[in-house]
């Protein structure tokens, strides 16, 4: 006799009540959960409220915060400012870190790098960024992003879940459970985690980033590694043959399947569907990250450094390929932005990692008529400061966090071309016009993705649950075409 018969009828009603002190909580929790829960199936992609611009996006996050003022927001009247105070009518009483909380002195760093003017948009760029600075006019620029988190580990985490408490789940997974996927060999958001050429101060990152917090658990990215095999496992030990495997697997599955209906926990579906992916993964992730047939003129764009497993240009070229076969969401992490001290040796090694990487990203994805559908995000969790952390010379100078203005860009995927949004004061230290947060940010990436952010929910402890949560956010027209 099935066990569980065996209880059901040893059990008198005394024992009923004895043992079920906790049914109406039971009882109540499972009103609270969705229907999903009960039924034990995962659903399929939710329809969009509106034709989406961008099918798959490429999520560049720069990790520790680069400094816009040295980059994109370019300010000439700091020249003039050189080791003089900050203003208090400038810092208007902000909080600051304990890095800089217990300095005498706020003194002003003006940036070091000369600034031209690019395209028919006229887009300051720094020296340093020659080859994005070509393609100014296929960008949409916004210097006017802001954030309450001032430390990393909430700012990155407010950045990528709309929520600086860990747990929620990160903009990949929601693009994953939302638009579903477009290829069953491959996952549907993909993790890479690119090598610096300079490692003074790197960050701590890790898989909460990319978790797919109360959505099932088909939605957290897959991070690939950045040497050796790119997942752990992917070829089959000496002695075990695909035969073997496969025979392995359909016994697993059908353990899981039987536990699956007794129990109907979706994470056993979640298990069954991750297997099954992993055996299809055997053969297409080697396809995938084998460079071999990439062309002298892939190298051109790229540069020589994409030939380097782990670099930031190799990671791009991955991305590209992944797009290629069908991936939805590829998120790349770069760390070494967190430039407290030595901007002067450190920042010019971040460009280079970055510049000619994503000109060649972008033109690669053009080329092959990719671009229109696939939106490419570029930016940090934060900005930097005005004034000097630290030493200061005209030379070299270090600059701490600020969440009040930093810059980022898109391009593709239905975001204007040429388009430079916000603007901040002189300091570099306000915004003075167009403010975005970073839920309107996120609002507006929904947009691009076919989703009204207010109607995209996920229901969970009996809230429709959000990516832009119960505050204010709202689309910002002007960042689409």
């Amino acid at each position: 006799m099935n066990p569980l018969d065996e209880i059901g009828l040893s059990l008198t009603r005394r024992r009923f009540f004895e043992r079920g002190s906790h049914l109406l909580g039971g009882a109540a929790l499972a009103t609270l959960l969705p229907d999903r829960f009960a039924l034990g199936n995962v659903s399929p992609p939710v329809a969009t409220h509106f034709p989406p611009r961008a099918k798959h996006v490429i999520y560049l996050h720069m990790v520790g915060g680069p400094p816009q003022q040295d980059m994109f927001d370019y300010k000439p009247a700091m020249n003039a400012w050189y080791d003089k105070d900050l203003p208090e009518s400038i810092r208007n009483g902000q909080r600051l870190t304990t890095m800089t909380s217990g300095q005498k002195r706020f003194p002003i760093a003006p940036s070091k790098y000369k600034f031209a003017q690019y395209g028919q948009s006229g887009m300051w760029m720094t020296e340093l960024l020659p080859n994005t600075a070509k393609m100014v006019d296929d960008m949409c620029f916004i210097r006017s992003m802001h954030t309450e988190a001032i430390n990393h580990e909430p700012a990155i985490t407010f950045m990528q879940t709309g929520n600086q408490i860990a747990g929620r789940p990160c903009l990949g997974a929601w693009v994953s459970y939302g638009l579903g996927s477009l290829n069953d060999d491959l996952p549907t958001f993909v993790v890479l985690v690119a090598r610096p050429s300079n490692t003074e101060q790197v960050q701590a990152i890790g898989a909460r980033l990319w978790s797919s917090g109360y959505l099932p658990g088909e939605h957290a990215a897959v991070s690939f590694r950045s040497a050796g095999d790119p997942i752990l496992y992917i070829n089959n030990p000496p002695g075990v043959s695909a035969e073997v495997r496969r025979k392995t697997l359909d016994g697993l599955q059908a353990l899981n399947s039987r536990m699956l209906e007794q129990i109907g926990d979706p994470e056993t579906r979640t298990r069954i569907a991750q297997y099954e992916m992993a055996f299809r993964m055997q053969s297409s992730v080697p396809e995938l990250t084998n460079l071999a047939s990439e062309p002298v003129s892939t190298y051109n764009l790229y540069g020589e450094e994409a030939k380097k497993p782990g670099t930031f240009a190799n990671t791009a070229l991955m991305a590209r390929r992944m797009v290629e076969r069908g991936v939805r969401f590829v998120q790349i992490y770069l760390n070494n932005w967190d430039t407290h001290g030595n901007v002067a040796g450190r920042l010019p090694m971040q460009c280079k990692d970055i510049d000619q990487a994503c000109y060649g990203l972008v033109q690669d994805l053009k080329a092959r008529g990719l671009l229109d559908d696939t939106l490419i995000i570029w930016g940090g969790e934060f900005g930097r400061t005005v004034y000097s952390q630290g030493g200061l010379s005209k030379e070299n100078y270090g600059r701490d966090h600020h969440p009040r203005c930093f810059t980022m860009w898109m391009c593709g995927g239905g975001s204007r071309p040429g388009q430079i949004y916000g603007e901040t004061d002189d300091f570099s230290y306000n915004i003075v016009k167009n403010p975005v947060h970073v839920r309107d940010f996120h609002a507006t990436a929904l947009q691009l993705l076919g989703f009204d952010h207010q109607r995209f929910t996920y229901r969970h402890l009996g809230l429709d649950q959000k990516l832009t949560g119960v505050e204010h956010a709202k689309v910002i027209g002007e960042l689409l075409s």
